[in-house]
């Protein structure tokens, strides 16, 4: 099942090693100003290339196929379409003999057991978040003025200062941490802080359809997230209710502080949404280890070949707020389709 939502849908296709990757998007309004330029501006936020990211390079040039003319949506079906031009299936073929620890290479065999591993890590790679940066670049348009920004807050043991925030290359104790994990030929995860600004009052509802819950959905659709939290988070459970308690001081709803990350009762409450996500370390690593033999049954020691990050968490951030403006620009338009004022 690739596709998600229902006013506002958003259906992947193809696999990592595939000829191409896409994303359909459907309930988009028309009249929506689409920049080229800009779309490529945001794919590049999520292309390897620094240290630490996978070697694998591809053009990542997207081909809108439909539903955008002369700048414009259309108001049908928007069609985005990637090439993969770079592409050695051959270095995954091994895992359908040794799955890899931690991967889902076990659990793509026993689900789907006439998989032959030629297009790679297929639906599970993490490359299939190409398309849903173009969604979601797509679904950032739709949702204006509302604004998304993120952070990093660590990365593996290294917490990252504010001013490096948002470039962590930039922060020496970081480079020098990346460079020993590199060597090692071992991988590192992170956690990233997003924000999300100007956010109308009422999305959401109770219970299942709660905002926390559609973005939660989104966000565990990234290959890697171990865990969300929303405001306080987990540290909320060493609080006392009188410090976790935000005070109201406006009948518009402004509160003093933003304990609950701008969302009671599963509804926003005008105040930003902000939520932490933790990546763990990339599977692929370079690194001896142990895994079943599935041909002898045996137990064996191997490595992995090929491109893969040892620090996915870097090219995670345009994702994460890819998948948030989804999960808001799904909430948006079930509203205004009920309110055709709005």
């Amino acid at each position: 099942m690739n596709t998600f939502g229902n006013k506002f849908r958003i259906t992947l296709s193809g696999e990592s090693h595939s000829p191409s990757i896409g994303v359909t998007l459907e309930g988009v309004p028309p009249g929506i100003p689409i920049s080229l330029d800009e779309l490529i501006a945001e794919i590049e936020r999520r292309k390897p290339g620094e240290k630490g990211t996978t070697t694998r390079k591809e053009s990542d040039t997207p081909h809108i196929i439909r539903g955008i003319e002369d700048g414009v949506t259309t108001g049908g079906s928007i069609r985005i379409v990637f090439h993969n031009r770079n592409i050695r299936p051959e270095d995954y073929r091994q895992f359908a003999e040794i799955p890899r620890p931690g991967h889902a290479d076990m659990v793509r065999l026993q689900k789907y057991p006439a998989e032959k591993f030629t297009s790679g890590g297929g639906i599970f790679s993490g490359r299939m978040t190409l398309p849903l940066v173009a969604g979601g670049f797509i679904a950032k348009k739709i949702i204006a003025p509302v604004e998304i920004t993120s952070e990093f807050v660590s990365i593996g043991k290294i917490e990252i200062p504010e001013q490096f925030s948002k470039s962590p290359h930039q922060y020496p104790v970081f480079e020098k941490y990346l460079e020993e994990i590199v060597r090692a030929n071992d991988s590192i995860g992170g956690i990233i802080r997003c924000t999300c600004r100007n956010i109308p009052v009422g999305l959401g509802e109770p219970f299942f359809e709660s905002v926390e819950s559609r973005i939660s959905h989104l966000i565990f659709s990234i290959p890697g997230v171990r865990g969300i939290e929303f405001g306080d988070g987990f540290a909320s459970t060493k609080m006392l209710g009188s410090e976790h308690n935000d005070p109201i001081i406006s009948i518009e709803g402004e509160t003093s502080k933003n304990s609950c990350g701008g969302i009671n009762g599963g509804i926003t409450n005008g105040n930003p949404i902000i939520f932490c996500v933790a990546i763990k370390p990339t599977s692929s690593i370079g690194k001896i280890q142990k895994s079943i033999n599935l041909k002898n049954g045996e137990m064996t020691e191997f490595s992995i070949k090929g491109r893969h990050d040892a620090c996915f968490a870097l090219r995670v951030p345009p994702i994460i707020e890819s998948v948030a403006a989804i999960a808001l620009a799904s909430f948006i338009l079930e509203r205004n389709s009920k309110n055709p004022t709005l």
